[in-house]
């Protein structure tokens, strides 16, 4: 099999040109095509007069070995690499114990997938609920006010990607392929089948429900247990004579013990009271960067219009979307942060008296706006007060857009024009916030920190000139973001386990080492298989 890479079709070409393409570009007849298949789609949307649409192909063709040496130097004409994920381990008939895995998101998800397909019967252990209660509990804050702390858009089956556009890609390095296998496994449950050949392919979050509900059903039809609303509160750690730690177990809230030497940790970046237990028991955690800012909704005809032309709305191009940084004055990066095309601003606190924003898309992305954090990188510098002092600055924050918000949960929200120019806004233009339930005019200046402000403030402008209107006075901003990654980081070694606690494997975006679905599924499949080797060394 060959793989064929930059194929350069237009917009509205007609299927038969696929093929014709690969064989113009291999110099063969058609008799020489056995098959020819799409890896993956891409748009090049540079000349928005001439929009190309850019495959990647999977070829067979006769005499390949031929055809291969004729390309020898050419870079877009390879040998289909091998994807197919094999297992690194078995786990024996008589196993002595079962691994237990501390969280249900995408990364606690795909390290339990493959340890039940490895045979290793794992323990889920969620604090929130089954995705569909937890859907009815966030819902009940967006529509009513009520929070509860234990099940929302960060608690709960599925993790805080359930609630989001739902992306598949990531800038992640994956010389084998284990992305391909996260997203082989979704297709599986019913994601849908493009995520396979689209560059950047998403779910949504209605979709992301099912597919979550059918990979739990897989676990436990492999011997996998979840146990929902079980929220850890404590770790048996073993210290010997020598200072050396190991994990023996965890303590749930009530007092129950589960006993275990193989504990995965894929608590997400909103585990809060976690982080604190984590620190107080010794594990080795450190301060790492983060981000900050607001939620920004702009018309998504606007952003279809500026990225595409003539061309928006096109149902193959979808809803357009942008990725945008800036280098403030200041010295702070100011960037686009999970830009969502056709999607909503949601509530996505998980404490009381905090107001936290996110977005969020179904799968047709049909929504009247387009939103996206427009976010400043902060550092353990700006912060110094201690290792988890990274978490008593976001909830300053989220503190004070609740304040600003009229304290109901109600967001803060501001006019771009106003929010450059420094005055308050007291009415809401053309651009209807999408964010439930509801937003209040008023002032940002008060909800971040004032270095943030200014360079946001010097940002837009900047914005605006690479996509026009990006800047419009009606524009609307909300606060705040704070959740954009974990405020820490609990390293762990080559084996991908804790440095001072044996047993313990910190993993996904809560530990530091993911940021998305995509990148946080790969990261549990490597714990997995450290999980799985390491039970078989034991």
């Amino acid at each position: 099999m060959l793989r064929l890479t930059e194929i350069k079709l237009p917009l509205n070409h007609p299927p038969e040109a696929i093929e014709e393409a690969a064989i113009a570009r291999l110099g063969l007849t058609s008799g020489d095509l056995i098959s020819c298949t799409v890896f993956r789609r891409a748009h090049d949307a540079r000349r928005k007069s001439a929009i190309l649409l850019v495959y990647t192909l999977d070829v067979e063709v006769k005499n390949e070995s031929a055809v291969l040496k004729r390309f020898a130097k050419d870079n877009h004409v390879n040998p289909a690499p091998d994807m197919e994920y094999r297992f690194v381990a078995k786990a024996p008939e008589n196993l002595a114990s079962r691994p237990l895995i501390i969280g249900a998101g995408p990364c606690g998800l795909l390290a339990a997938l493959v340890l039940a397909q490895m045979g290793f019967r794992p323990i889920i252990l969620e604090r929130g609920k089954v995705v569909r209660e937890r859907t009815k509990d966030t819902w009940k804050l967006w529509r009513q006010s009520v929070l509860n702390t234990e099940s929302n858009v960060q608690y709960g089956e599925g993790g805080a990607g359930t609630f989001s556009d739902g992306k598949l890609y990531s800038q992640i390095k994956d010389q084998r392929y284990l992305g391909r296998k996260v997203l082989t496994e979704f297709a599986k449950a019913e994601a849908p089948p493009e995520i396979l050949t689209e560059a950047h392919p998403h779910i949504g979050t209605f979709r992301l429900v099912k597919m979550v509900e059918n990979i739990r059903r897989t676990i436990e039809s492999l011997g996998g247990e979840y146990r929902f609303e079980s929220r850890v509160t404590d770790l048996d750690i073993e210290i010997a004579s020598d200072g050396s730690r190991r994990v023996r177990g965890v303590v749930l809230e009530g007092g129950e013990r589960i006993a275990s030497n193989h504990v995965v940790l894929a608590i997400g970046h909103s585990s809060r009271d976690t982080f604190q237990m984590l620190y107080e028991r010794g594990v080795y955690i450190e301060a790492k960067p983060f981000s900050i800012g607001f939620r920004i909704e702009h018309p998504q005809s606007l952003i279809d219009g500026a990225r595409f032309g003539a061309a928006a709305g096109n149902p193959i191009l979808g809803a357009a979307d942008y990725k945008l940084v800036y280098h403030a004055s200041n010295g702070r990066d100011v960037y686009s942060f999970c830009m969502c095309p056709g999607g909503t601003v949601v509530a996505a606190t998980s404490e009381e008296n905090r107001v936290v924003t996110n977005g969020m898309s179904q799968y047709s992305r049909a929504e009247r706006n387009a939103n996206a954090g427009i976010v400043v990188g902060i550092t353990p510098e700006d912060y110094p007060d201690g290792i988890l002092a990274g978490i008593d600055f976001q909830r300053k924050w989220e503190s004070a857009a609740f304040i600003a918000g009229g304290s109901t949960y109600a967001a803060p929200a501001q006019l771009v024009g106003d929010f450059i120019a420094g005055r308050q806004s007291t009415t809401l233009g053309d651009v209807i916030p999408s964010y439930k339930p509801s937003v209040t005019p008023t002032d940002l200046s008060s909800c971040l920190p004032d270095y943030a402000i200014a360079a946001i403030r010097e940002a837009l402008p900047a914005f605006g000139k690479q996509i026009n209107g990006f800047d419009m006075n009606d524009a609307v901003l909300t606060g705040v973001e704070t959740r954009t990654s974990s405020p820490i980081r609990i390293k762990r070694d080559e084996t991908f386990q804790s440095l001072n606690t044996k047993g313990l494997f910190p993993a996904g975006e809560g530990a530091g080492y993911a940021g998305g679905i995509l990148s946080a599924g790969v990261d549990g499949i490597k714990i997995a298989e450290a999980v799985a080797q390491s039970m078989l060394a034991d």
